[in-house]
C-alpha cells in the first residue's frame, strides 16, 4: 500500500492524502464522533484538518495517519503522532479518532500501541503523551491500555469553549519496563 508507515495484525497506517478528504469528512462531520470537540466540522474545517496533517508530515516527518482495515481496505479512522502544545511545552502525542461503526473493536488500542512503539523505537522519544478531553472516557481507556498514566490536567480554549483535558503520559523507562 502506497505511503504505508506502520502495519499491525489487522491494520495499515499510511499517510493521508487529498484522496482521503471524503472519508475524513464523513468521520469529522459526524456529531457523535466529534463529541469531544463539541461540534462536527464544516467542509472547510475538514479541509483545514487534512492540510494540517500534510504540513505535519513535511515539518516533523509524522502526523495523524489514515487507518485502513487490512481485511477490506476500508478507511476506518486516523491515528498517529503529533506535536501538541501543553501549557507552553511541546509534547509528542499519540492521537486517534475512528469512525463510529468501528468503535469497540480494539482498533484504537491496536493503532495507538503501534504509534507509541514507533515514537519510542524509531523516533527515540523520551516520553509520549495523549491529550484527552475530560468527558472522553473511551479515549482515556485506550491511553491506559497503552501503558499511560494520568500526568496532569489543563483547560484548552477551543471554539469559544473552555474544555478541561487530561494529560496521559508514558516515559521511555516505563515503556522499556513493559511486557510487550
Amino acid at each position: 500500500m502506497k505511503d504505508t508507515v506502520l502495519k499491525t495484525e489487522r491494520l495499515v497506517l499510511r499517510k493521508l492524502s487529498w484522496e482521503d478528504q471524503a472519508s475524513l469528512n464523513k468521520m469529522l462531520q459526524d456529531p457523535e464522533v466529534m463529541y469531544a470537540y463539541a461540534h462536527a466540522f464544516t467542509d472547510q474545517e475538514a479541509r483545514d484538518w487534512l492540510k494540517r496533517q500534510l504540513e505535519r508530515y513535511r515539518q516533523y516527518g509524522f502526523g495523524l495517519w489514515a487507518v485502513i482495515l487490512k481485511e477490506t481496505g476500508e478507511f476506518i479512522g486516523q491515528c498517529g503522532l503529533t506535536m501538541q502544545d501543553c501549557e507552553g511545552k511541546q509534547v509528542m502525542e499519540v492521537g486517534y479518532l475512528f469512525c463510529k461503526e468501528f468503535w469497540h473493536h480494539g482498533y484504537a488500542t491496536e493503532a495507538a500501541r503501534a504509534c507509541r512503539d514507533h515514537a519510542f523505537e524509531v523516533l527515540k522519544a523520551e516520553e509520549v503523551y495523549s491529550v484527552i478531553r475530560d468527558n472522553n472516557t473511551a479515549s482515556q481507556s485506550v491511553a491506559k491500555r497503552n501503558g499511560m498514566k494520568m500526568a496532569g490536567s489543563f483547560v484548552k480554549y477551543y471554539y469559544g469553549i473552555h474544555m478541561p483535558h487530561y494529560l496521559f503520559r508514558i516515559t521511555r523507562e516505563e515503556y522499556e519496563a513493559m511486557e510487550k
